[in-house]
């Protein structure tokens, strides 16, 4: 764990390849001879996620590349850069953070850093004048998702949220699946995703430091899952929460669980739980026909089966390459990323409305467009 997450919490689809040797296109932009430079990203917190999933994708993308590190860590950063490569002038701590918006090799600031943090750093980051990829979830609430957007708005930088599904190419191919109606009408959906909490001084089992749990950890999964599928957002929520292990669940849910109303009629059964094992995505329509991802939502991999045979389509070695490569495009192109801020705040309001569901017993009215 990074250092600076025990100093605060006393506080408390694929990657776009690049076609041809003279002619590059991107988006449907042509570059004549050469498209344009590499974008640097800088990773600010370099625990499990930024070492063992981004750091490596960031060796395979076609449109960025790992240019800096921020940690609290002097081991991580003399690591890290041997490792990579990272000249010295592009390593920074948390104290010397904010001078990173003097630095030309860095345009891209990517937050892998705990929960209460996305936030603060995000709106660092935009006043630094760097574009911003945060981390999942987005922030602790709907408010200061909406401060972060607002800030980067300001700034002039483009916001996304770490949402590597978003171009998976199963999940692609299951939105495909579903648009095309091949069985009709979807009927019911659903998504779920859970594990086992390693121990129990993990700082996602603090509220304050994590927001909330599985539902914020692993149930923003399972929400993306039934939205992206049906391309549609959901109306209505009712929901129910349960915790068991007292002890070890002190204050956030051990599990939760909620159902979704879409327009058509479409209802999504949807869970999340830090006590047990479970990644699926499950689709049924009218016509007697199914879709499944299973596993759906792990980041080494989806697997996924029709009614009709096995999806054939192909896994890459890292999900955050084709992320990665398409916020950079958006840059280029200045157009709002597919992962956007806006996403992010629609994530933190539904995550909003299943927890107050689950706390009154009541069926919320979502509403989306404020």
């Amino acid at each position: 764990m990074d250092t600076l997450i025990s100093r605060r919490t006393s506080l408390q689809t694929l990657s776009i390849a690049v076609g041809g040797l003279l002619t590059q296109s991107v988006s449907g932009l042509s570059f004549g001879e050469s498209a344009p430079k590499k974008l640097g990203i800088a990773l600010v917190g370099l625990g499990n996620y930024a070492t063992n999933q981004l750091a490596p994708a960031l060796q395979e993308t076609q449109h960025c590349y790992l240019a800096g590190i921020v940690t609290g860590s002097p081991d991580k950063a003399k690591t890290w850069a041997s490792k990579y490569n990272i000249p010295a002038k592009n390593i920074y701590n948390y104290q010397t953070f904010d001078q990173i918006r003097n630095n030309p090799d860095i345009d891209i600031i990517y937050v892998v850093l705990p929960n209460f943090l996305h936030a603060e750093y995000t709106i660092r980051a935009a006043q630094a004048g760097k574009h911003v990829i945060c981390e999942k979830p987005m922030a602790m609430n709907a408010n200061e998702a909406r401060q972060m957007i607002i800030a980067c708005a300001k700034a002039g930088v483009q916001l996304s949220v770490g949402y590597r599904l978003y171009f998976e190419p199963h999940h692609l191919e299951m939105r495909r699946l579903v648009a095309e109606k091949a069985f009709g009408q979807v009927k019911v959906i659903e998504s779920a995703l859970g594990f086992t909490v390693p121990g129990p001084n993990s700082w996602r089992l603090d509220k304050k430091i994590g927001g909330g749990g599985a539902i914020m950890d692993l149930g923003i999964y399972a929400i993306q899952g039934a939205r992206r599928t049906l391309n549609l957002d959901p109306i209505s929520v009712t929901a129910q929460a349960f915790t068991y292990d007292k002890e070890h669940f002190k204050d956030v849910h051990e599990m939760v669980f909620w159902q979704f109303e879409f327009p058509g009629g479409t209802i999504a059964d949807c869970r999340t739980t830090y006590s047990s094992y479970v990644d699926r995505l499950y689709v049924t329509c009218e016509r007697w026909g199914w879709y499944k991802l299973e596993p759906a939502y792990n980041a080494t991999g989806a697997q996924g089966l029709t009614s009709k045979g096995p999806m054939n389509v192909a896994s890459p070695n890292y999900q955050q390459i084709a992320q990665m490569d398409a916020f950079v495009e958006s840059i280029w192109n200045k157009t709002t990323p597919e992962a956007s801020g806006e996403e992010g705040w629609k994530d933190m309001k539904l995550i909003g409305a299943i927890l107050q569901a689950a706390d009154t017993g009541r069926k919320i009215t979502i509403d989306l467009k404020s």
